[in-house]
């Protein structure tokens, strides 16, 4: 367990294979909740255990009462409930019975997580052999104070959600945001003290990315309040385990509920809000909205919530608030009337900062191409420079590089380049100069936009990259390159004669 923190900790995919094995017959969507309560419920046992050995030595001390723990900040974990009985226990039949009864013991001891873990684990399509082997395998540290230094469950939980997400393929992103599109949007908004919003927030994803975002740059996490919402009752039980593994004391409401119809937090104005809203919804009950009044600039269409998700966070901002969001592209350029009518308010009113489109296949829930928007009430924001009247424009589809057949991910030098754009483009002196770059970047004024007819698409403004004359002359390039075609096209059909003769040798003809 020597790895370091941000490092690959090695026994991931080891553990996801044998956690794997469990699965079944049962739905990914269902699974998921099986193997995460296992590793929430070996983090609080393992730093239950920790203090328990600590007061032990305490003659002052009693390890068996609660409130030495709550003093502490670690849940109080009852002798029934407590790692090593359940390992004892592995390899009985009624396991399954027994790790129920731990979860309910712990949800009534820790009023905090009251309806957050699961208790199914009896259920009889539970293969009750395997289920005692993923218990021995949870052999290793994960809620002590060596492993919380390193994160080690918290990048176990992220590795698994991952691997979720991607096991369930288009359901997958309804839970998780992919961890380096949620870093970019995190390290160009800055959170760094204030209200941070999510009106739709999964499992929790931009919570924890910010909360990283905040111990890198050695800020305090106690100088941030956490707000979010999520409609979905098994993805909010999601959250609020990863919030609490992280010791984020997050706001989600009292329940579920669905933002448009049963906003939670209707009095919030945000500091920063991140978000990746479900894309092109139609079934949102916009027909019964036609009203609201956070349609400040257009009624959005019924059939389609994006331009809902967008005035809705824009009514959430503080006045010098920042929002940073996930849509589909569509939202860039959509020429329905609504639509185009709203965008065409957002500019004129200055809200819009900046429109970064992403490369393709970043996404396990989707191959839409996607884009992210940064709003803002105030461009002039103390600072930052006075940017009113402007919007910057970055084209990141060349960034990013393959991580597997089908996915995408940007690296930390991807991140820094855009997000460093960004802030430069807003005046910070740490990020250097801002500079246009030809194919990358622009900076558009709001007239330029008009003349575009308002579409939001970068590409319409960061031109074409320039590239390099290498001084050959033009004749000359195509004389060469028409010979090289010609002689892998020749080098081709002598392949394909060689292969015709070897296959009528063994008495193949076509």
């Amino acid at each position: 367990m020597a790895a370091t923190k941000g490092a690959a900790l090695g026994f991931e995919q080891h553990l996801w294979n044998m956690a794997d094995k469990l699965r079944n017959n049962i739905d990914a969507a269902e699974y998921k909740h099986v193997v995460l309560g296992l590793i929430f419920l070996k983090y609080i046992s393992d730093a239950f255990e920790e203090k328990y050995e600590e007061l032990l030595k305490d003659e002052w001390a009693d390890p068996e009462d609660p409130d030495e723990y709550l003093a502490d900040n670690v849940f109080w974990v009852a002798k029934e409930a407590r790692w090593q009985h359940i390992k004892d226990s592995a390899k009985k039949p009624e396991i399954g019975r027994i790790i129920d009864d731990a979860m309910v013991a712990i949800e009534k001891d820790n009023p905090s997580l009251k309806g957050v873990l699961p208790k199914n684990y009896a259920r009889p399509d539970l293969d009750k052999t395997r289920l005692g082997e993923i218990v021995d395998l949870f052999s290793f540290k994960v809620g002590d104070k060596e492993s919380r230094a390193k994160d080690v469950l918290g990048r176990v939980y992220e590795y698994f959600l991952n691997k979720f997400a991607n096991a369930e393929g288009k359901n997958g992103g309804q839970f998780y945001t992919p961890r380096t599109v949620v870093k970019l949007l995190v390290e160009m908004i800055q959170p760094y003290k204030g209200r941070i919003y999510d009106p739709c927030c999964g499992s929790g994803g931009m919570f924890v990315q910010s909360e990283s975002f905040i111990r890198a740059h050695r800020g305090r996490i106690g100088d941030v309040a956490v707000y979010g919402q999520e409609s979905n009752p098994t993805t909010r039980r999601l959250a609020k385990m990863n919030l609490a593994i992280r010791g984020i004391d997050g706001n989600l409401g009292e329940k579920p509920a669905d933002t448009f119809h049963e906003d939670l937090h209707p009095h919030l104005r945000a500091d920063y809000i991140l978000a990746n809203p479900p894309f092109n919804v139609s079934d949102w009950g916009g027909e019964r909205l036609t009203e609201d009044k956070r349609w400040k600039f257009g009624v959005p269409p019924v059939g389609n919530a994006n331009y809902a998700w967008i005035q809705h966070m824009d009514s959430k901002l503080a006045p010098s608030g920042t929002a940073g969001f996930v849509l589909a592209n569509g939202s860039m350029s959509t020429n329905s009337a609504s639509e185009a009518a709203i965008r065409q308010g957002l500019v004129d009113h200055d809200r819009v900062d900046a429109i970064v489109t992403l490369p393709g296949q970043l996404f396990y829930s989707t191959q839409i191409p996607v884009c992210l928007w940064f709003l803002t009430k105030n461009k002039a924001a103390k600072g930052h420079r006075d940017r009113r009247g402007e919007i910057l424009f970055i084209d990141a589809r060349k960034l990013g590089h393959m991580v597997d057949r089908v996915h995408r991910e940007f690296s930390d030098d991807d991140i820094r380049k855009v997000a460093d754009t960004y802030h430069a483009w807003r005046g910070q002196k740490e990020a250097g100069d801002y500079e246009d770059i030809k194919g990358f970047c622009k900076s558009a004024s709001l007239e330029d936009v008009k003349q575009h007819e308002y579409i939001l698409t970068p590409g319409r403004y960061v031109g074409i990259e320039e590239t390099e004359d290498d001084g050959e002359p033009f004749v000359d390039k195509m004389t060469r390159l028409t010979g090289e075609l010609a002689e892998q096209f020749a080098k081709s059909k002598q392949l394909e004669d060689e292969i015709r003769e070897n296959l009528k040798k063994i008495g193949f003809e076509f």
